[in-house]
Parts: C-alpha cells; sequence; structure tokens
C-alpha cells in the first residue's frame, strides 16, 4: 500500500523574506504571551474538546456562562453526536475566527458498508475521493444545498472489520463527511453510511494535550477566581494568533501599525518581512514586529515584487483587529 502523507494547508512552513531590518519598541503593544488574563479573555481562543449530545451553539454558550464574558464562537460547526476540535475564539477574537476557513481539517472516522466489499476494492474507490470532488450539502444542513466543489487533501483505511472501516480524512472545510461516506457506498454500488465521527485537527489546533474539556476550563477558572492562580487558565487559553498561525504573512514596522489601525492600506515602506508564499489577490495577515495581529489585508502584489517595491501600495487593508492608538502615529514615534 502507498505512502500517504498527513498533510493540511496549515502545515505548510512559512518562509520569510527580510526585506528591511527594523526593531521594535517595548514601550508599545505587547507580545502575546505576555498579554494579562483579562486581555486574553478578549483576545483569545481555546482549543475545546466538544463532547457527543450538545450541538456547537449549546457549547459555545456554555463557554461564555463558564468565563463570564459576552460573546464567543466556535471554528466550524460540529453535529450533535460528532466529538473532537472546537476551537473557540474569545471576545474580539470571535472576528478572527475565518481564517481558520483556509487551514483544512482532519476527522476519523467509521463508515458502515451495507454489504461486505474486498479490501482492495474499497481502496480503489477511496482513491477516486482524493483531490477536488463535487458535493451537495445534506437535507439537514444549515446551508443552501447546492453542487460545490470541496477539495479532500488526503484519505486512507485505517482498519476494516467485516462491514466496518475505520478511516482518516483531511479535508477542505465545509465538507461533510456524513455525505462523503454515502457517496462512497454509491460508487461501491453497496451503500454505506457514517456511524461514528471525530475531529482531530483544524489546521494547526490539533487532538493532543492542549485539547480540554468543559470541566477543566470551569476548574481553571474558579481557581483563578479564588486564588488568583493563573496558571492553570494561562495552559488553556491561547493568544488569538495561534487561528492565523498557518496564514502568510507581513510583519509591519512600528510606524505603521496606527496607520493601518485606522484604515489605511500598507505602502512599501512599512514592510519589514514578507511571506515568500504570498501571491497577487492572497489574503494576508498584518503583524507586528511583536507578532501581534494587526488585520488582514488583500496583496496587491505578489512576495517578490513586494521585495523590490521602492514605493506604492503593498496589501488593500480588509479587516483590523486591533485597537487604534496602541502604537504611536508615525510622527510621533522617537
Amino acid at each position: 500500500m502507498e505512502t500517504i502523507q498527513f498533510r493540511l494547508p496549515s502545515d505548510e512552513p512559512e518562509q520569510l523574506l527580510v526585506k528591511s531590518q527594523d526593531s521594535t519598541n517595548p514601550g508599545y503593544g505587547c507580545e502575546p504571551d505576555k498579554r494579562d488574563i483579562e486581555t486574553l479573555l478578549q483576545y483569545g481562543v481555546i482549543n475545546l474538546d466538544k463532547p457527543s449530545g450538545p450541538t456547537s451553539h449549546e457549547v459555545v454558550s456554555w463557554v461564555r456562562k463558564i468565563l463570564g464574558i459576552s460573546s464567543a464562537g466556535h471554528g466550524g460547526t460540529l453535529d450533535p453526536k460528532v466529538t473532537g476540535v472546537l476551537p473557540c475564539a474569545l471576545g474580539r477574537a470571535t472576528r478572527v475566527l475565518s481564517a481558520l476557513l483556509s487551514a483544512g481539517k482532519e476527522y476519523i472516522g467509521i463508515m458502515f458498508l451495507h454489504t461486505h466489499e474486498k479490501i482492495k476494492k474499497i481502496e480503489k474507490v477511496f482513491k477516486l475521493f482524493t483531490g477536488k470532488i463535487y458535493q451537495r450539502p445534506p437535507i439537514k444542513s444549515s446551508v443552501v444545498r447546492k453542487l460545490r466543489v470541496r477539495e479532500i487533501y488526503y484519505i486512507k483505511i485505517l482498519e476494516v472489520s467485516k462491514n466496518h472501516v475505520l478511516f482518516r480524512v483531511g479535508c477542505e472545510a465545509g465538507t461533510y463527511i456524513r455525505k462523503l461516506c454515502f457517496d462512497i457506498g454509491e460508487v461501491l454500488c453497496s451503500g454505506a453510511h457514517m456511524l461514528e465521527l471525530r475531529r482531530t485537527r483544524v489546521g494547526n489546533f490539533i487532538e493532543d494535550n492542549n485539547l480540554i474539556t468543559l470541566q477543566n476550563l470551569k476548574d481553571a477558572f474558579t481557581i483563578y477566581q479564588e486564588e488568583g492562580e493563573e496558571y492553570y487558565l494561562r495552559k488553556i487559553i491561547f493568544p488569538m494568533e495561534k487561528m492565523v498561525s498557518h496564514m502568510p504573512k507581513i510583519y509591519v514596522r512600528d510606524s505603521a501599525v496606527d496607520a493601518l489601525c485606522h484604515g489605511a492600506n500598507l505602502a512599501a515602506a512599512g514592510v519589514c518581512f514578507i511571506d515568500a508564499r504570498i501571491k497577487k489577490d492572497m489574503q494576508v495577515a498584518y503583524m507586528t514586529l511583536k507578532r501581534e495581529l494587526i488585520g488582514f489585508g488583500i496583496a496587491e502584489k505578489n512576495s517578490m515584487e513586494i521585495y523590490k517595491a521602492k514605493s506604492g501600495i503593498m496589501v488593500k487593508t480588509n479587516k483590523i483587529f486591533m485597537e487604534r492608538s496602541i502604537y504611536p502615529r508615525w510622527n510621533e514615534i522617537k
């Protein structure tokens, strides 16, 4: 059997080009890992293990109540019976969740075949569902049932026991695994349906030691409230920058930050480092030299053109997450 590389788009490494060197003033802004707890509760994200039973909306509602915050959101709906990785953004960080749409997702599931099939035949059919596929959302879905294209990055059979097939699949956001199982059954001419499903990855949110339960969250927050101990809560809440860890980035000098926060586009003079993966019309993340997320923009040029440019607009600003006046105006920086 051929080796399959379990790689999602989020696994592609950052490739930085140095356009200009500059230092950052420690008096402005704050490195993401050094933010205080109250700031993390408004600009943080948790890697939650969704239990079987409640809806994703209900789980997020419980997170809000536990932490006493007014808003929270999740990175991709899971059906009530499906378990696993559910990134939950807190407070103002909910606006960053759209970044996870390009990160890719991974699931492990059990498919039940309606008739017994040989393993070689099943493997052959699975290969047909690698790459771009057409998929129509199921009847019970929250989106319009129009035929659309979704990409399957990898799909592999892990084990076959009688009519049960244990498989792993990495796919684009918006792929319905239940429908994928049904379609595989149709191609096999025997029929199939999904029995169980667990999401194991959403980009760089992975099923590992950082995956926490609602009870873990409740315990950590209670210890923080009653004893003032931050250690356990800091192990659970990540800076919102984790949601853009896979995105192509442009790092800007301190003097350009506040202009971006006021909606200005990014000019060549403000650029320090550029990700070599950037292509024209691609969404990129603006970052400070302290690795703080400023916002998103749409690249007007590719990475090499930005690298060589002496003047002009490099990126058009799309969304801004950082508050104004955290960094001073360019003419106020000493």
